[in-house]
């Protein structure tokens, strides 16, 4: 799917070229705006995954945008890139402290535009993955800590009599008796000597053998079950 870009320019014939570039060479997906309340406007209906804006707009100009913008939380992390033709070094450094993550003078090579856009994407979508595993290893973590208590009141915990039986290959078994340990899938990695990676797919195939969904779930059916020692 390609990426969303909303171009907000009071010029239609900039509106038009720049629009066409980045639709033909860049392969994005834009949208256009003559001012930065229409823009705005739009914005309420769908964010963009980039922002790229005039600075000298009648009535509310790139700077006042962008502020409106970046007091919002939803739009405080939108790349915003400044297409202007004011090209001193003080406006440049206003755009920066206002918060804009790109400044191009006017006239500019579209193909650095695109450029920039590329670069700019890459880095959101990096710092998403980032975000993403970061809150999987604190959610894992939380796991952990539950497990470890659970662990704690384990000769309150009632079996199922009798034990039942599930077909685990020996390393299933192995890592299963690891994660009722209690340890994450890097210290079970190093115990058995092979890849996170790997260590993942054999929980992920514990879950699918004993129809649970999380580490916490899996420990306590295998301690409920007699699946573990």
């Amino acid at each position: 799917m390609s990426a969303q870009l909303l171009l907000v320019d009071d010029e239609p014939g900039v509106r038009v070229s720049v629009k066409e570039y980045l639709q033909e060479v860049g392969g994005f997906d834009v949208q256009v705006a003559s001012n930065a309340d229409e823009a705005w406007q739009m914005l309420q209906r769908k964010t963009p995954d980039l922002v790229i804006s005039d600075v000298m707009m009648p009535k509310v100009d790139g700077y006042q945008f962008l502020k409106q913008l970046r007091d919002d939380p939803r739009f405080k992390t939108l790349p915003v890139v400044f297409l202007t033709a004011r090209g001193m070094t003080s406006d440049r450094i206003q755009g920066y402290h206002a918060g804009v993550d790109a400044y191009l003078p006017k006239p500019f090579d579209p193909d650095e535009l695109v450029a920039i856009v590329e670069n700019l994407l890459g880095r959101r979508t990096a710092n998403a993955g980032e975000a993403s595993t970061s809150t999987e290893l604190e959610q894992i973590a939380q796991e952990i800590a539950t497990i470890r208590a659970m662990l704690d009141q384990r000769p309150g915990i009632a079996q199922t009599p009798p034990p039942i039986r599930i077909d685990f290959t020996p390393r299933e078994q192995s890592v299963l008796d690891l994660v009722a340990e209690g340890l994450m899938n890097k210290e079970i990695a190093r115990r058995l000597e092979t890849s996170v990676r790997n260590v993942e797919k054999y929980v992920s195939r514990l879950f699918s053998k004993t129809g649970t969904n999380s580490r916490t779930e899996l420990v306590r059916y295998a301690l409920e079950h007699g699946l573990t020692k």
